[in-house]
């Protein structure tokens, strides 16, 4: 047995993902390993593959309760041994997948980081050979990471105690150049090959839209995808609540899910989704972390994430078998005012010091600003996010909302002055504003705030009146992407001048900045990584709906999820190339020998009907 024969005749891929065999290669020989890949790029593969070429067990240490059970129920599909050991099981389960791991049972066995020194986990460990130590979510054991658990300082003093320490290897999907060396740092790990595939995923059709109306919004994206799977993010339960009661009145099938609901309705919500009875999942960035659904193919989050990190995380469940997939953000203002709340009243943490505190509050606050400056910049998307973790990256890639509207360059120097020069005169006053209230005085606003603060006085009063709110919000926008605005404050965020304001306030030279042009209203068309090139083969449609069929028939029979039978693209693929026997189905992505035993027939037989 080798690694291309257990990829093919396990889990039914004819050719590994780009790093997947290097990384397995590192491992074999003993090396660690520290793996960057994105999500849906094949990080399971790189330690399920030398798993079951080593001689012994391999543990991985694992966050979620949710990605165990998924990960061992996949495993079990294509006819692999493993176990997992968390707060779910009872005191007998418990002792019973202890015993059966002390009889070499189990080729791979997920386990909490809380579990690892309990004294008959550990007393196990001490006891068989454990041949590698896998660190799913690695970043989490960075207190700079945006999703810090302490628990992960326990894999250090476990690994300590262990009689011979096994090959690790570190996963992570989000980690910026200086978590990354706080990974390699905290887990020890020992002349490691660090791999970075690259942020990258070409399927991922990227948006951001600023919508009057977001519950409008969202149900026109959702119902350019009839019958498909979509997770909408929100940033509070309130939120989760609202939005799933409006998709429910729409007629969309749509549940919700968050830390307020009590475990049995979350368990039954997730169900739910996973078993396809609803198409659509309402929730908080509670939900998702370790749910491998192959076929969700789009993201919306409904409000603005508090950093890149967590969006891209959470985008990149979308098209996670490499389908064409849509990820959409749907912003306002009021989004930035949410998190920047949601920040300064997150609980401190008890194993951080005060100064640490500040210091990761402050850090908060800058992944925020780079979130911001996302949502509202004019430029490229992907490159936006490709650069945010240090890749270099084109400032077109003809495949995400900015890059395919276009823009005009409009002069904005009167405006750009009065903005500054209204921001100056209110700090000679004593006095700081945010971007809204700065505007309504530049529009000569009559609202409350503006009178009792007396704001009406200012010189700068209705100074740009005959001005578009939209165009003045973009230049507040693009003055502070460009450094000539800051701001400043956390529980009221407010404007600033800089040291470079003085250049525009001051100099000659024309201000410019990009707008999108306006378009004539056309018949709605679905623009996004669903729209294939036409050259593309495409699966007979009507073949591919029975193959759909019988897989839930038979998830149904087995009560698992229908993509743990065969995924999206593994249909499409049978489609393309129909078999006609066993041999040819173990031609087509996906199948191994395991589940072509155990489903081949059935599919052969539909694939054969005239």
């Amino acid at each position: 047995m080798n690694k291309h024969t257990i990829l093919h005749e396990t889990f039914g891929f004819a050719d590994f993902r780009p790093a997947q065999a290097e990384i397995i290669d590192e491992l074999l020989a003993n090396r660690d390993v520290l793996g960057v890949m994105p999500t849906g790029a094949g990080k399971s593969l790189c330690y399920q593959v030398p798993a079951l070429l080593m001689s012994g067990v391999t543990l991985v240490v694992s966050p979620l309760i949710s990605l165990m059970k998924d990960q061992v129920q996949a495993l079990g599909q294509n006819g692999i041994r493993a176990a997992y050991i968390n707060s779910s099981l009872t005191a007998a389960q418990n002792t019973e997948v202890i015993r059966r791991a002390a009889d070499r049972h189990y080729r791979l066995i997920y386990v909490a980081p809380e579990r690892l020194l309990t004294p008959a986990f550990l007393e196990l460990c001490q006891r068989m050979p454990v041949s590698m130590l896998t660190i799913d979510e690695a970043h989490c054991i960075s207190q700079w990471g945006n999703d810090f658990r302490p628990s992960y300082m326990k894999i250090q003093d476990f690994l300590a105690r262990l009689p011979v320490r096994p090959v690790i290897s570190a996963f992570t999907a989000t980690a910026t150049a200086e978590v990354r060396d706080d990974i390699v740092h905290l887990l020890g790990l020992k002349n490691p090959r660090r791999i970075v595939t690259g942020f990258d995923r070409e399927n991922l059709f990227f948006s951001v839209q600023k919508p009057k109306d977001k519950d409008q919004a969202l149900l026109k994206i959702i119902r350019t995808h009839p019958n498909e799977t979509g997770i909408v993010y929100c940033s509070t339960r309130k939120a989760v609540e609202e939005v799933t009661e409006f998709l429910q009145q729409n007629r969309i099938e749509a549940t919700r899910y968050h830390a307020g609901l009590d475990e049995k309705e979350r368990h039954q919500n997730q169900d739910d989704f996973l078993f396809d009875r609803a198409t659509v999942m309402v929730a908080t960035n509670a939900f998702g972390m370790g749910i491998d659904k192959s076929n969700v193919s789009f993201v919306i989050h409904y409000n603005m994430p508090m950093d890149v990190e967590s969006y891209y995380q959470e985008a990149g469940r979308a098209g996670r078998d490499g389908s064409p997939a849509d990820c959409v953000v749907l912003y306002s203002g009021q989004d930035v005012k949410t998190n920047t709340f949601l920040i300064d009243r997150k609980e401190p943490n008890p194993d951080l010091s005060d100064l640490q505190q500040l210091l990761s509050r402050q850090r908060d606050h800058d992944r925020l600003k780079a979130m911001t400056f996302y949502c509202t910049s004019h430029t490229c998307l992907r490159a936006s996010i490709l650069r945010y973790f240090g890749e270099t990256a084109h400032s077109y890639c003809g495949h995400c909302s900015n890059c395919q509207t276009e823009f005009k360059q409009m002069e904005v120097t009167h405006e750009a002055k009065a903005i500054l020069a209204t921001i100056y005169r209110l700090a000679q006053r004593r006095s700081q504003f945010g971007k809204t209230m700065i505007i309504d005085v530049l529009l000569g606003s009559k609202n409350e705030r503006i009178l009792r603060a007396q704001l009406d006085t200012l010189a700068a009063y209705g100074f740009l009146q005959a001005s578009k709110r939209t165009i003045l919000a973009a230049i507040v926008d693009q003055l502070q992407e460009q450094g000539y605005l800051a701001v400043t404050g956390t529980t009221y965020p407010v404007l600033t001048l800089t040291d470079t304001s003085r250049e525009i306030l001051q100099g000659d030279e024309p201000v410019f900045i990009m707008v999108p042009k306006e378009k004539p209203k056309t018949k709605a068309h679905r623009r996004g990584a669903l729209d294939e090139p036409e050259t593309a083969t495409q699966p007979d449609q009507d073949l591919f709906a029975r193959l759909k069929a019988l897989r839930s028939t038979i998830a149904r029979e087995e009560h698992i999820p229908a993509y743990m039978v065969f995924t999206d693209a593994t249909l499409t693929d049978m489609c393309r190339k129909t078999p006609h026997n066993l041999t040819q189905l173990l031609d087509v992505s996906g199948v191994g020998a395991q589940k072509s035993q155990r489903y081949g027939q059935r599919f052969l037989h539909e694939i054969g009907k005239a």
